[in-house]
Order: structure tokens, then sequence, then C-alpha cells
């Protein structure tokens, strides 16, 4: 009876940890795992360096712990951030390979509990994007400019139908007033 109990555990076991596995694309690379503890209503702040696309895993093991991110200050919180993960169990941020560096990684300890630990993996994300329409990479001030083009072209599209109308008008007044 004790080695069933025992190769169940053991078998239980193997799952959870192949589970954990499963969670991790095999396109992600791990960099670094930080295990710490945070009070509650304090942050703890770290500064990641890395290029290129970063995932951050955090799992509270005890308690729970926040994170915000950002690449604007080095000391985000929960009023200052670009991406935030706020969950009760694992959070997840995905920190996107444009983001300037040094960015700010700003851990937070819940005041719902009086100390949380939490662990975090920090992975390299080498995904390779496909975009179905040929190779374009996301640029905010590319995308800004274009949209600013299109609008001056409507604009000037607008000017000519208005012009055009005006045109049209006086040659029929025009056509009336001799015929």
């Amino acid at each position: 009876m004790r080695m069933l109990v025992m190769l169940l555990a053991a078998q239980a076991l193997l799952m959870v940890n192949s589970f954990e596995d499963e969670d991790v694309p095999a396109e992600w690379i791990l960099l670094h795992v930080v295990q710490g503890q945070i009070g509650a209503g304090n942050y703890s702040y770290l500064r990641l360096n890395h290029e290129g696309k970063i995932v951050l895993q955090m799992q509270s093991l005890k308690g729970d712990a926040d994170l915000y991110v950002s690449d604007m200050t080095l000391h985000p919180s929960f009023d200052d951030y670009e991406l935030q993960s706020v969950t009760c169990g694992q959070d997840v941020v995905h920190i996107p390979a444009h983001f300037r560096r040094p960015v700010g990684i700003g851990i937070y300890g819940h005041p719902s509990h009086q100390e949380s630990e939490f662990e975090m993996k920090v992975y390299y994300d080498r995904t390779v994007v496909q975009y179905p329409f040929g190779e374009a990479s996301y640029n905010p001030d590319e995308m800004e400019a274009s949209q600013k083009q299109l609008h001056s072209e409507d604009e000037t599209q607008d000017e000519e139908s208005v012009f055009w109308t005006i045109f049209i008008g006086i040659l029929k007044l025009i056509l009336e007033i001799l015929f």
C-alpha cells in the first residue's frame, strides 16, 4: 500500500513539473531567476539592460506581489508605469524590443499580506513574428507619420471637391444667364 501511495505521489510531482515546463515556449531562453521578499505596501526595484523582446514571469510564492514595468522611469509604481501585471498568482509581462534600455521593474508587495515572497524568471523571447503582408516592423513614429500623411491627403481631396463643386456651380450660373 505504501509503495502505491509513493508511486502515485511521484507521478503527481512529475505531472506538475511537466506542466510547468509546458508553460514556456521553446523560443524562450531563460536569462535569470530572481527570488525575493517584499513587505506590505513596499517596492523592490530591478533594472533590465538586456536588448530584444523580454518576458518577465513572476510567481507569488507567498502573499501577493505585483509587477510594474517602465522604460520612462527606473522606479515604476502603480501610479507611473507602461506595463503591469497585478494578479494574485502568476504575473507575466512581455517587454517589447522597442522599449528603451535600461527598463525599470517595480515589484510591489500588496498590502493584503504582511509579507510576500516571489520568484521571477526573465526570458529572452526569440520568437520571429510573421507578418501577413511581408516583412514589416512596428515603429510608432512611422505609424504616426503615415497617419498624418493619410489625414493630409484626405484634407487635400476635400479641398479639391469643394473647389470643383463651386466651379461647376459658377459654370451652370453662367450657362443659365447666357441661354
